[in-house]
């Protein structure tokens, strides 16, 4: 195998410029039980692998600024995906192929070598050139890229999509090769995944078109993941400006879940059903990886873009985060999440009720419960609900609010009035999102995962929401209110260590 050398090394350059200046860095909405940049732009996960023993996750990247700029790659590893350690910057654009950006791509294991696949972007002339290239590392740490990158070019993608949109390659093995997911668009601004192939992932063919969009399912697709799971072929991806449907696809761009069946011989995906992954505000570019039990795990960038960002805008020297690390399930044609069991070692059960009645003249207030890192599980009857509210609130300023309209049965997240102002190009979405949720034998399961500055909300097996928020107050008290009567059946309310 040969390799490129590198005239200026870019890699060490942010290195030392992160080692300078991640003390600088105000530590205010922080998270702490979740992947974050230790200075600087975050945005897609990368490389999300199990490698050796650990978990790899790497990150799209600019140390230099707390808003997106040249892309690098970031890089963290955990063995029980709640501890995150940073390490060196895995990529940087350092080549001509690369030179404007090494866009998002994943990592596969071969021949006890790490293998990455990612997007060389290229900047002329307002244009923009995007092929696929790999590095390889044996140490897990340390990367260099193939002096026959880029491996597939605009000769490889023919008329099959734009060259100036074609990226974010997902890799994995099948049947004995080699294949990669690629996004694209069609001429019409449809969304497009390709399928390429190959022996060794150095010379790669073209495949097929494995999947087109609607014209309602966005003008461009990001960040496709392929795998098999419960028995079903799962195509997730994100796509850009998809068109709403109700209270569904409310956000600029989206992430959804195609369950189906691949025909591998023809390279095409046979769709049943496709529904949106997350219906919270901030959730997009989930990347998975199968680890050594065979799980499928999955997490997403905790951000959205075209969004004012409060820690850029307030000179805190970094920007985005990622999602706790979740599990993934088929059932009913559906994609299941549940957060990884991992996480449940580190919870605390520090306030427990049970049996406890709610009504509309006796609501719920528990003070001094809530933390910056807080757990809390809900298992409450609303069969004599008309409304439900869940409020995390500060002493004297607006809560946080999670309401339930059982009449609709519509589940709701609002930050509206909650510390500093959150704008986005959408209306009203950046303030508030519904998801459908039917009770369980007329019982609601809620957990929430709360960090410094995110939420991430849990509603039985039926729907997750997660939602950035700062707060100027800090959130201390936990209330139920409802209009009927109903009972708390378990609530549990704990941290994170």
């Amino acid at each position: 195998m040969t390799v490129s050398t590198t005239p200026v090394n870019l890699v060490e350059k942010a290195n030392r410029y992160i080692e300078e200046h991640k003390e600088k860095v105000i530590q205010q909405y922080r998270n702490q039980y979740h992947v974050m940049a230790p200075v600087g732009w975050i945005n897609d996960p990368n490389g999300f692998v199990y490698y050796k023993g650990e978990y790899h996750l790497f990150y799209q990247f600019y140390p230099y600024d707390s808003a997106w700029g040249p892309m690098h790659w970031g890089h963290v590893k955990s063995t029980d995906l709640v501890h995150w350690e940073d390490l060196p910057v895995a990529l940087a654009p350092d080549q001509p192929y690369d030179r404007s950006g090494c866009f998002s791509g994943s990592a596969i294991v071969k021949d006890d070598a790490l293998y990455l696949m990612y997007t060389g972007h290229v900047e002329e002339e307002g244009k923009t050139y995007q092929t696929q290239c790999i590095a390889v590392s044996t140490d897990g740490v340390h990367f260099e890229k193939l002096a026959q990158n880029p491996v597939i070019t605009e000769k490889e993608l023919g008329d099959n999509g734009s060259k100036h949109d074609f990226r974010d390659p997902k890799v994995m093995s099948h049947g004995g090769r080699y294949y990669s997911v690629i996004a694209t668009k069609s001429t019409e601004d449809r969304g497009r995944i390709l399928l390429f192939e190959s022996e060794n992932l150095v010379t790669w063919t073209f495949k097929s078109i494995l999947l087109e969009g609607t014209k309602e399912q966005g003008i461009m697709w990001e960040c496709p993941d392929l795998f098999h799971l419960d028995g079903h072929d799962v195509l997730i991806m994100s796509p850009i400006q998809s068109q709403t449907q109700d209270i569904a696809y409310t956000n600029i761009s989206s992430t959804v879940a195609f369950i189906g069946k691949v025909d591998w011989d023809k390279g095409v995906f046979k769709v049943t059903s496709y529904q949106e992954i997350d219906s919270g505000m901030d959730f997009y570019a989930p990347q998975t990886c199968e680890d050594a039990a065979g799980r499928r795990l999955m997490i997403a960038w905790m951000q959205m873009w075209d969004r004012t960002l409060p820690t850029h805008d307030l000179g805190h020297h970094w920007a985005g985060s990622m999602t706790l690390p979740r599990e993934l399930h088929v059932s009913d044609n559906r994609l299941i999440q549940e957060p990884v069991h991992e996480v449940y070692e580190h919870v605390t059960s520090d306030h427990y009720l049970e049996k406890v009645t709610v009504t509309a003249d006796e609501s719920l207030h528990l003070e001094d419960v809530i933390k910056d890192q807080s757990y809390v599980k809900l298992v409450i009857t609303v069969k004599d609900v008309k409304n439900l509210s869940i409020a995390l609130a500060p002493k004297t300023s607006q809560p946080l609010l999670l309401t339930y309209d059982h009449s609709l049965q519509r589940f709701q997240f609002t930050r509206e009035q909650v510390g500093h102002l959150l704008e986005g190009n959408e209306p009203g979405c950046y303030v508030s999102r519904q998801v459908a949720v039917a009770p369980t034998d007329d019982q609601l399961t809620i957990e929430l995962f709360k960090d410094t500055s995110s939420i991430e909300t849990f509603i039985g097996h039926q729907a997750v929401m997660t939602n950035t928020f700062y707060a100027i107050d800090q959130l201390t008290d936990f209330i139920i209110s409802v209009e009927g009567t109903t009972v708390i059946e378990t609530l549990q309310i704990g941290g994170i260590r």
